[in-house]
């Protein structure tokens, strides 16, 4: 239990091992994940430390796992996940896997080679199958059979084939074909046209790539052209042209019957390079799968191997480099469990000298160590993102576990919101396991919060039934304590008429049998929901409930600063600050409580503005003809102001004075009073001490001076910055209620099945979206605040170190 309320006491280790077991008893601190190494070698850079080589090959596997990863998802393969309690292997079997995961990423690599290339060529065998059909279809449309028919009479004539270009020349005229980006054509169209104005006739025609050439470095989109020019000296400007827009051109066969073999050829071959593609992706696939179902075991072994390394260079070494020192902090409560660890280690790697452990006296503060589990984690982790707790300081956690989600429904109650909070808590808790291999930052942080907002919901419920308030609308569940009857003649002054005359009615509880003398059986009468004057009564209750919680609030972190200073004996803070910041703050603000429970108590008897009351209190402004709400109020309220305003020059000098005091007597001591023959040296002697003496009291005053003016002003703000619990819960009320309003009585009304269903729709998105999400992101951030401010800054530094052990 005292690590619940405050931090694990820590001890510091100094460790001795042999050099050849380094790895076996790291790895077992590791997975026992009670050991926090500190680094012996601070003035090494990272490249100067013995097992950075070591380091640099697990990064290059896991570089290599990253590729691996990159690939399988790509092939949409399922990886094999396993759970990494797996012992960690050695040093040779970790060259061991260097080998094999380079050997399969270099074959991988090749298949990936082999297979882009096989791609790219059945790209353009399909392009050139695809340009031959359109060209035939240009010189069908342009009716160029006769041009065809002079080539062939003539013969064909090559003039030039380079690069993969060909053109076929007849003696006047030739024509160019290839197939251009569809995002380049325009610009490539363009030039053509600056340069060779007429001179050239350019035809295109759009090809749709199939989807087996796409990828993502190619467009899906290209364009097939011809180009008609009269001249060898153009063609080959144009062919230069070409070349600069990456435009593939492809040869094209003069005369039908050559088309026609051509044809048959590349579809011949494209069916070929489609099996072999087909071959070389189903090979992939089978290494990959082979990678698959390793890839977890290299990552969790090369994770670990990695985090070995990384301890062992904060460690030193002897001279003979056989034996290494490491020092550690580890829970005193856990010292069993870490020298039955490495005794472990040692026994498995045969070891003849088993490991030693010194209790060392360290110079630096010991990390803060808070032990939680799956409920508690969330909690601690709100503590922990204002500041981790010093050492031995009281931890916030579990009281937060309570205060926290209760302030959360003070601001957001309502039993239908709290209820779906509730819901989606416990949904999340039941698919834990499924929404954690999830990588996705926001459902890691709904996970993380899973017992709080379970726990938010079940307040919220709690709070929506004081406020009895459900979508808006009030329960009546054993009849409300308000009668109207009994306002009807002959025992009361209503009549038929007053019904029809008037439009608001006022329920009188002087009247016999209206009121019948015992409150609603839990929380507010439903009554108030139907009542012209609900907001004034919900405004004044929530406002007056704001004061008193955030009152209760303060005083119990008051309470936990003094459970502070006794656990760390500092006796004179117990006296000389938390017994004067308690009485002022009782003083003051206990007072305002004692006077919101006192006028509830008293009804409409006491009909005194308490706000009129306080204020008059502390400018000590009474009338003499002015009525108390009891006997001695005047006495009793002088008699705090009084003893309020006693407590600060308290809390302000005695500490500085007693501290200055205590200071000079040590002085005293170490000189012994002065002779006067020696009052020069004497005086020279304690001018130096003096000197330091008041540096040192006035750092003390400057310091006590502050923490005097915080706690002062901090408790009116403090108050008042509570009242933020009655202003969001008022807006959570009334937007619901608008929305009630606006939408659900409109469709009740309509009597129409489609309508309610359509405006049930719209209802339910605007309450999850507004009223659950945005509203309650809204009162858990308001939450925090007052948790961070105006309760842990009562009692809590926050300035510790984390407790950071290697755990795997």
């Amino acid at each position: 239990m005292s690590s619940l309320f405050r931090s694990e006491e820590m001890c510091y280790l100094q460790l001795f091992f042999q050099t050849e077991s380094a790895l076996s008893c790291v790895n077992e601190l590791g997975l026992l994940g009670l050991v926090e190494f500190r680094d012996l070698n601070p003035g090494m850079t990272l490249s100067q430390r013995r097992f950075v080589n070591e380091v640099r090959k697990c990064e290059e596997i896991e570089r290599i796992i990253k590729f691996f990863e990159a690939e399988i998802s790509r092939y949409n393969i399922p990886i094999m996940t396993r759970s990494c309690s797996e012992e960690t292997q050695c040093s040779r079997d970790t060259l061991e896997l260097e080998g094999e995961v380079k050997a399969l990423e270099q074959e991988l690599k090749e298949i990936n080679s082999n297979h882009t290339t096989l791609k790219r060529n059945l790209t353009e065998l399909l392009e050139i199958s695809a340009l031959l059909d359109i060209i035939h279809d240009f010189f069908q449309e342009a009716k160029m059979q006769l041009f065809y028919t002079e080539l062939q009479n003539d013969g064909p004539h090559l003039t030039e084939r380079q690069n993969n270009v060909s053109t076929v020349t007849a003696p006047k005229l030739g024509f160019i074909t290839g197939v251009i980006k569809h995002d380049r054509f325009p610009t490539f169209e363009k030039v053509l046209w600056r340069l060779f104005h007429e001179n050239f006739l350019l035809r295109r025609a759009e090809i749709q790539q199939l989807p087996e050439v796409r990828n993502e470095n190619r467009c899906t989109t290209v364009y097939a052209f011809i180009i008609w020019v009269q001249g060898e000296q153009v063609q080959r400007k144009i062919r230069k042209i070409c070349e600069g827009f990456s435009v593939s051109l492809y040869p094209c066969p003069g005369t039908l019957h050559d088309h026609k073999e051509m044809k048959r050829d590349i579809r011949t071959r494209a069916k070929e390079l489609q099996m072999v593609l087909r071959e070389c992706e189903e090979f992939c696939t089978s290494v990959l799968i082979k990678a698959a179902s390793r890839i977890t075991d290299w990552s969790i072994q090369v994770h670990k191997m990695k985090s070995i390394y990384h301890t062992l260079n904060l460690c030193s070494m002897d001279i003979t480099h056989r034996l290494t020192i490491a020092e550690i902090w580890c829970p005193v409560l856990d010292l069993g469990h870490v020298q039955h660890a490495l005794t472990k280690a040692a026994e498995n790697d045969g070891s003849s000298v088993r490991p030693v452990l010194n209790r060392i006296q360290s110079p630096e503060t010991p990390p803060t160590f808070n032990r939680t589990n799956r409920f508690t984690t969330g909690f601690q982790q709100i503590v922990d993102t204002y500041g981790v707790n010093s050492y031995q300081e009281m931890n916030p956690a579990p009281y937060t576990i309570v205060t926290f989600p209760f302030v959360f429904a003070v601001m957001f109650g309502d039993c239908g919101h709290g209820l779906i909070l509730t819901l989606v808590a416990a949904w999340i808790i039941v698919n834990e396991q499924k929404l954690n291999q999830q990588k996705n930052e926001i459902v890691s942080t709904l996970v993380g919060g899973r017992y709080i907002i379970l726990l938010m919901g079940f307040f919220s419920i709690y709070t929506g039934l004081i406020y009895n308030d459900c979508f808006s609308k009030s329960f009546n569940i054993v009849g409300s304590s308000w009668s109207v009857k009994a306002m009807f003649w002959p025992s009361g002054p209503w009549s038929n008429q007053t019904l029809h005359t008037s439009d608001h009615l006022h329920l009188n509880p002087a009247v016999p049998g209206v009121y019948s003398g015992t409150p609603y059986m839990l929380g507010i009468d439903p009554v108030w929901n139907i009542a012209s004057n609900k907001l004034s009564f919900l405004n004044s209750y929530k406002m007056k409930m704001a004061v008193i919680i955030g009152v209760c609030h303060m005083t119990f972190g008051l309470t936990l600063s003094a459970v502070n200073y006794i656990h760390f004996r500092k006796v004179r803070n117990v006296l000389l600050r938390f017994i004067p910041e308690l009485v002022f703050l009782l003083s003051l603000f206990g007072y305002l409580v004692f006077l919101i429970l006192f006028k509830w108590r008293r009804g409409v008897q006491c009909d005194r503005s308490i706000l009129l009351i306080f204020i008059n209190m502390m400018f000590f402004n009474y009338q003499a003809d002015e009525k108390f709400i009891y006997s001695g109020q005047k006495a009793v309220q002088i008699f705090l102001v009084v003893q309020a305003l006693l407590m600060i020059p308290i809390m302000l000098l005695i500490k500085p004075l007693l501290m200055y005091r205590r200071q000079e007597k040590i002085s005293d001591q170490g000189h012994g009073r002065p002779r006067p023959i020696d009052v020069f040296y004497c005086f020279f002697i304690l001018s130096k001490d003096y000197l330091t003496l008041f540096n040192f009291c006035s750092d003390v005053f400057v310091c006590e001076a502050i923490h005097t003016i915080e706690h002062c002003l901090g408790c009116v703000s403090n108050t008042a910055s509570y009242l933020r619990m009655w202003a969001l819960s008022l807006a959570h009320s009334e937007l619901s209620e608008v929305l009630w309003r606006m939408l659900m009585r409109v469709a009740l009304h309509s009597g129409s099945s489609p309508t309610l269903a359509l405006i049930f729709c719209c209802f339910a998105l605007l309450s999850v979206s507004v009223l659950i999400v945005m509203e309650g992101l809204s009162a858990f951030l308001h939450a925090l605040r007052l948790h961070w401010v105006e309760f842990q800054n009562k009692f809590y530094n926050g300035d510790g170190v984390k407790f950071t052990p290697l755990s795997f």
